[in-house]
């Protein structure tokens, strides 16, 4: 069996079966007659009777934001972002939930996401990709989400992504007015590229429809870049003086923001938010 993206996955969601199912593992909730399982780090799932079809989620690590030593950072690209339905019985699956990437300050890159796996069925939730920092030629990861390029000094490429969308390519963000070539890219999200506003905004996320919750947004770019729906972190938009970009939202997989420096001083771009995996069932 092979895990999909969104409408290329297994076809329809649960529906009400005659065989219930009992299982463990993750944090249990009940809405209805269906189940959901949540897993915010690492465990196992375990069907411990019955068969039917499961709704399944996995979202990997978002990647962190970057700092520069001059100007500007690009935002994090969120964690890959999975879904679909397969008919399961009693079997026991490994689940480990992806960490977010650590950030990068003035002198480096951050780091990309960690990928969220679900054993068994091969499903494969890739981490974000990091941000480019302005300070150097490196360009932006790729990921589940492509990481945002930056602007100034150096204008460097986002990254692509494999399970969402990839992060601002161009370089040199542009806010509309004078400060156009401090704005670094934002990174991609599920639903959407980074920086398609041209104001280095992170992708917006996916709104998964077995809770209703939305995942998998992109850090905004550093100096003006907000991120995107489904947890994706602000680049920092001070321009007097340095800052931090913000973190991504734990467990929604959003990408970290970037940062921009003025005057000196040590600047650093946001954590990615770490993964989620959800299983939802009927129970009765």
């Amino acid at each position: 069996m092979s895990f999909g993206y969104q409408t290329l996955g297994f076809g329809g969601y649960p529906t009400r079966r005659a065989i219930l199912m009992a299982a463990t593992g993750g944090t249990v909730t009940t809405t209805g007659d269906f189940k959901l399982h949540t897993f915010t780090s690492s465990g196992t799932f375990e069907i411990t009777s019955g068969s039917g079809d499961v709704l399944i989620l996995a979202v990997a690590g978002g990647g962190a934001g970057s700092g520069s030593n001059d100007n500007n950072g690009g935002g994090g690209g969120a964690g890959g972002y999975l879904e679909g339905t397969l008919s399961l019985s009693a079997a026991t699956y490994a689940v480990t939930v992806g960490a977010g990437g650590a950030k990068g300050n003035q002198n480096n890159v951050g780091a990309s996401g960690a990928n969220s796996v679900v054993g068994t069925i091969n499903a494969t939730a890739i981490g974000g990709g990091f941000g480019s920092n302005g300070s150097f030629s490196t360009d932006a990861a790729d990921g589940g989400s492509g990481g945002g390029g930056s602007g100034y000094p150096q204008d460097n490429a986002g990254g692509d992504g494999t399970q969402g969308n990839s992060g601002g390519l161009t370089g040199y963000g542009n806010d509309g007015g004078s400060l156009g070539s401090y704005v670094a890219d934002g990174g991609g999200g599920a639903s959407e590229a980074g920086n398609t506003d041209a104001n280095g905004h992170g992708g917006d996320g996916r709104e998964w429809s077995g809770n209703s919750t939305t995942y998998a947004g992109g850090g905004g770019g550093g100096y003006l870049g907000t991120g995107g729906t489904g947890g994706g972190g602000n680049g920092y938009q001070n321009i007097n003086s340095a800052g931090n970009g913000d973190n991504g939202t734990a467990n929604l997989g959003g990408g970290g923001g970037g940062s921009y420096q003025a005057n000196g001083g040590a600047n650093l771009g946001g954590n990615g938010g770490s993964g989620v995996v959800i299983f939802k069932y009927q129970y009765q």
